[in-house]
């Protein structure tokens, strides 16, 4: 008997998106919301897909959406085992629809910020040590979480995106820019004592 295709068997598989780089201007400008009954829309979901396909391939800690060309309020986080970022705690695969961000108190910590839109770079920026998210889930149910310390940071990073904003913006102090192979070799012992005092502070 032949075999029946099923779904999974005939569903689009998600492709590998382009990923813009500094300078482009489609990084620069806010995002469009993405309204309830668009999000259920198959080339909606199918750019999600995308979006996660394209963050894993390039070991990213998250991406937006504008980051493939698409400029839309959406994006994707997930930390693993990364070998880019080998000091992040983990963050289970999550996507933000419409996120808002809203600190809680005045704290904040320094966290040394990469980004797949600004290759080979790194450098310092201050965050807020606890956010409220609040966004859509893909399936278009409410998000709402608070979210502290370094975990917070990767939150706050992608959502900048969706600004129209990228980590350079935020660099206060440019003597902390450096390569990654420079991050490595003078500033990442120094960087994995602060993460863990930060982990030991507020948890992950």
């Amino acid at each position: 008997m032949p075999h029946d295709a099923s779904d999974d068997d005939t569903r689009r598989r998600p492709r590998l998106r382009a990923i813009a780089q500094v300078g482009a201007p489609v990084l620069r400008s806010p995002t469009q919301q993405v309204s309830a009954s668009a999000l259920h829309r198959p080339e909606i979901q199918e750019l999600i897909d995308d979006l996660i396909a394209t963050m894993r391939h390039a070991n990213g800690a998250g991406l937006a959406a504008n980051q493939i060309f698409e400029p839309l309020r959406i994006c994707a986080i997930e930390v693993g085992d990364n070998p880019r970022y080998p000091y992040k705690p983990k963050i289970p695969l999550t996507i933000l629809v419409n996120p808002i961000l809203t600190p809680i108190g005045e704290e904040t910590f320094f966290n040394y910020e990469g980004c797949l839109s600004v290759p080979d770079l790194r450098g310092e920026v201050e965050r807020s040590a606890q956010v409220r998210v609040q966004a859509l889930s893909r399936s278009g149910e409410p998000l709402d979480f608070v979210t502290k310390g370094i975990t917070a940071g990767t939150y706050q990073h992608e959502c900048d995106h969706l600004d129209g904003k990228l980590f350079l913006d935020r660099v206060s102090d440019p003597s902390t820019l450096c390569t990654w192979a420079n991050f490595r070799a003078h500033r990442e012992r120094e960087f994995r004592a602060r993460v863990a005092d930060v982990v030991a502070r507020y948890g992950a």
